[in-house]
């Protein structure tokens, strides 16, 4: 006996919602690049990222984190009492790989690696006098040690212990810029350099896998959470001596192509870590020959600059940051954008929510970067506090490109499991072209994120609500059982 036929439905439907319908990837904004950055600035970028082929987006980025990791933790912002923020910015360049991601990264990397070879060949040069010294210091050392054995075996008094028998501190090698090394290496260096560090990975993807792992009994996550925000950490591992970092800080910086990204969005932890990137994924640049070169002088000028940041004294005689203020009228600026993020967070949902909460600090971090990179530039006094111009510069650039390129980068993880869901039976009906289909149907398919009814049953009750489906009257079973579940489509679907 076949089974009944559906009642028909009525072809009277309201427009479905767009939410459901969106597929596109959200379009790349425009970089307001003199707008932040001024022209003399604007334009070396412009110029570098025809000289490598990429889009000025990238070289923008990686000189951000360059700058903010180069000022490191001599200078922090302080928008009013309570709160500082370090200039560390993590950013992640979004694209495929003939995209010029590498090229436009090197653009800023080639200066600062300069700049780090001579810094290197003058601690070496250092580290080989004092290693003479020290080795004549082990002479006095075991010289003294003999003449104390004696005296005291004479009942004299020992000598004192000589001055040449102290070489001093080993001179510290600097690193600017770490590739690979594992938190404990690097807690070493940073022990060392109080200032930070910059960590560079052509492939971002491997390297944030990887902290998902765990080596000797724990996770490398939570390092790095704390390496973005420059607080005390103490790194515990089991069979190895606890290390306590004073001031945390490293900034982040790599590629990575969509697919990869798209994968860490759905399998990572929402930690936050993923949150505290600046994702950048713009357009491709069009293929032209390049009409001039980059001047490098002028970056390793800027940057050379920024290192020359020291840390101040206390009256206790103590290192430390120096923290420098908002101006009034910069506050009131802040305080606007704050209110304005947090309409927005009440909005969103998923890794956008996360992103959205950490827009002010971010503003303030960028503000500060921006005002000693012009101080850099122009070889003016150094910024005492950030005033409106300066941190509306930045509230420009997070509010008309940053958070776009979020909302471009991260669309698909921006909204829920169940909205996601819905998107993507949506994809199915069409795929399918179903004008009508049952719960059945969907779960025979056994597609990710709808194969199970508990994954299935929030994702109709959505496009239902949303005007794309509606459930069908059926009749019972030919023996009184529970009726199929029916849906009808609306035909804008398709």
């Amino acid at each position: 006996m076949s089974a009944p036929e559906p009642i028909p439905f009525t072809p009277d439907w309201p427009e479905p919602s767009e939410r459901f319908l969106r597929t596109d990837l959200p379009p790349a904004p425009e970089l307001p690049l003199r707008d932040v950055l001024g022209p003399c600035l604007s334009k070396w970028v412009k110029d570098a990222a025809e000289a490598k082929g990429a889009p000025p987006d990238y070289i923008f980025a990686t000189l951000m984190t360059v700058g903010g990791a180069a000022i490191g933790n001599t200078r922090w912002v302080s928008p009013w009492q309570g709160w500082a923020e370090p200039p560390i910015i993590w950013t992640m360049c979004v694209g495929l790989p003939s995209s010029g991601k590498s090229p436009a990264i090197d653009a800023i990397m080639q200066p600062l690696r300069s700049i780090e070879r001579r810094l290197r060949e003058a601690a070496h040069a250092e580290y080989k006098a004092w290693s003479a010294k020290a080795d004549l210091a082990k002479l006095a050392e075991a010289a003294w040690k003999e003449t104390a054995k004696a005296a005291i075996k004479a009942g004299d008094t020992p000598p004192k212990r000589p001055e040449e028998a102290n070489a001093g501190t080993s001179p510290h090698v600097p690193r600017l810029v770490i590739n690979d090394a594992t938190i404990e290496r690097l807690g070493v260096i940073l022990a060392q350099q109080p200032r930070g560090v910059l960590q560079l990975r052509d492939e971002l993807a491997g390297w944030l896998q990887d902290m998902q792992r765990y080596s000797g009994g724990a996770s490398d996550r939570p390092f790095w959470i704390e390496a973005f925000g420059g607080r005390n950490f103490t790194v515990e591992r089991m069979g190895r001596d606890s290390l306590t970092i004073d001031r945390l800080a490293v900034g982040v910086c790599g590629g990575i192509q969509p697919d990869r990204l798209k994968s860490l969005l759905f399998k990572s932890d929402d930690d936050g870590l993923l949150a505290r990137f600046v994702p950048i994924w713009p357009d491709p640049a069009p293929l032209r020959r390049p009409r001039s070169g980059t001047d490098e002088i002028l970056m390793e000028r800027i940057l050379s600059k920024l290192l020359s940041l020291d840390f101040i004294t206390s009256k206790e005689g103590e290192t430390q940051s120096d923290f420098i203020p908002f101006a009034e009228d910069a506050r009131d600026l802040l305080q606007g954008f704050r209110q304005r993020m947090r309409c927005l967070e009440a909005e969103t949902e998923g890794l956008m929510l996360s992103f959205i909460g950490k827009l002010p600090g971010l503003a303030a971090r960028l503000s500060l970067v921006l005002a000693f990179l012009g101080w850099a530039l122009d070889d003016k006094d150094e910024p005492r506090e950030i005033s409106a111009l300066e941190f509306g510069r930045a509230t420009t650039l997070v509010e008309a490109y940053l958070l776009p390129m979020a909302q471009r980068a991260y669309a698909d993880a921006a909204i829920s499991k169940a909205e996601r869901a819905a998107r993507r039976l949506v994809g199915i009906i069409r795929d399918q072209a179903w004008r009508s289909f049952s719960s059945r149907d969907v779960l025979r398919l056994d597609r990710a994120g709808l194969g199970t009814k508990a994954q299935l049953n929030p994702a109709l009750a959505l496009l239902d609500e949303g005007d794309c489906i509606r459930p069908m009257e059926t009749p019972p079973g030919a023996k009184g059982g529970r009726p199929q579940r029916l849906f009808a489509v609306n035909p804008a679907l398709h």
